[in-house]
C-alpha cells in the first residue's frame, strides 16, 4: 500500500462518514447539482449544506464552480479510486479467510455425508 496517500485517504473516510455527505456523492453521480439541489432533500439550512459541501470539496471528492450566484457542484472520483484501492487489499483478506471457511465447511459436509454412508451400511 502506499503511505503517501494517508492524509487523503484521511478525509476521504472523514468525509463519506456522514450520511448527508454520502447521499450527496450519490446525487452527484447522477450528474451536476447546484448547491440548492443538493441540500433540497435535507432538512438544513444552506449555510449547513455549504458546510457539508465544503468537507466534501476539502477531501477533493467534488468540485465546485461560480457560475454568477450559482455554484455548481460535480463528483470527482479520483479520491473515491484511492479509497476503494485501500479497501480492496480488505475485500483480498476477506475473501480469502472466507473461501478457507467455505472449503472447512465442504470438508466436514463431506465427512459427515462418508459416516452417514457409513452408519446405513451396518443396517
Amino acid at each position: 500500500m502506499v503511505d503517501y496517500l494517508a492524509p487523503q485517504l484521511d478525509t476521504v473516510f472523514h468525509a463519506l462518514g456522514d450520511a448527508t455527505r454520502r447521499d450527496m456523492l450519490r446525487r452527484l453521480s447522477a450528474g451536476e447539482r447546484t448547491v440548492s439541489q443538493l441540500a433540497a432533500p435535507f432538512d438544513m439550512s444552506l449555510a449547513a449544506a455549504s458546510k457539508h459541501i465544503k468537507v466534501l470539496e476539502g477531501a477533493g471528492l467534488i468540485r465546485r464552480e461560480v457560475q454568477g450566484r450559482t455554484h455548481m457542484c460535480r463528483l470527482e472520483p479520483g479520491p473515491l479510486a484511492s479509497a476503494h484501492e485501500w479497501l480492496r487489499h480488505y475485500e483480498q483478506f476477506w475473501n480469502s479467510r472466507l473461501d478457507t471457511l467455505e472449503r472447512l465447511l465442504r470438508d466436514d459436509d463431506a465427512r459427515r455425508s462418508d459416516n452417514s454412508d457409513d452408519n446405513n451400511k451396518g443396517e
